[in-house]
């Protein structure tokens, strides 16, 4: 029941009509060197009409056809071709030899004919066509059954085999480490925004080797709680050194040794 289910659903596509086309009456061949359109009275046809090839599942039918009324005068069924059923003659591209059937089992062979070369080129393409659709099936049915049997795609390196990355801007610049300078610290250790081109900055600037004396604690926003880190409390003053105090002496003192006043004196030019 399955297969003819099957053989009902399978429709009728139409893959060539050729609307003029003659049939002659083949001489039994005699020896195996093919036939011979030149053999065959092609004056006189003995039907001249339509043809049209026809596909219903695997197997292709040509068709000859009344042109008027379309009432079939011949039908041979293809199975394969190339092969018995549609042969080429020897001395011409024009002219085949296919083999009709009549359903009661009988068949015979005859000679067909196209007035015009392009249909002859047609009539062969359409059956090669479908054919080659017919193998393409098969192939896929396999497959589908016994897919661990096909090809399988093998992307990994061959013994020996090598592949080389270039990928730009990966290697770094020497030097480039060097060039960052560090953001000034403010007060409180809170680091500061390097001052836009032409501007100023708003941190004071000290004297080298000095520090502020008393630094202003930042003003305080309402609700803001207070905190160490936004407070900067002031730094006791460190005392002067030996290092740091004036090489000059005091010059405010009007009294002093004639040797201090000289020992000061030397190291200024006179005029």
């Amino acid at each position: 029941m399955a297969a003819m289910a099957a053989e009902e659903e399978e429709y009728e596509a139409v893959l060539c009509v050729k609307p003029a086309v003659h049939v002659y009456r083949v001489p039994p061949r005699a020896s195996n060197r093919g036939y011979r359109a030149a053999e065959w009275q092609l004056d006189q046809p003995a039907w001249s009409g339509r043809l049209r090839i026809t596909a219903k599942g695997k197997i292709a039918f040509i068709k000859l056809e009344d042109k008027t009324s379309g009432e079939l005068f011949a039908q041979a069924p293809v199975e394969q071709f190339p092969g018995i059923a549609v042969e080429s003659v020897t001395d011409s591209s024009r002219y085949f030899v296919i083999r009709i059937e009549d359903g009661n089992g009988r068949r015979a062979f005859i000679g067909v004919g196209f007035v015009d070369r392009g249909d002859a080129f047609d009539f062969n393409v359409a059956l090669q066509d479908h054919f080659k659709w017919v193998r393409q099936q098969s192939e896929l049915a396999k497959q589908a059954q016994n897919p661990d049997q096909g090809p399988k795609l093998d992307l990994g390196f061959k013994e020996g085999q090598t592949i080389k990355l270039n990928i730009a801007n990966m290697k770094k610049k020497e030097g480039a480490t060097g060039n960052t300078r560090p953001r000034p610290a403010g007060p409180g250790g809170l680091s500061l925004l390097p001052p836009p081109p032409g501007g100023k900055s708003s941190a004071p600037v000290c004297p080298p080797g000095e520090r502020p004396s008393s630094l202003s604690a930042p003003a305080q926003l309402p609700g803001t709680p207070i905190t160490d880190s936004l407070l900067s409390w002031p730094q006791p003053a460190a005392a002067p050194s030996a290092a740091t105090t004036d090489v000059w002496g005091d010059f405010a003192k009007a009294s002093g040794s004639a040797s201090n006043q000289t020992q000061a004196n030397a190291g200024w030019v006179q005029f």
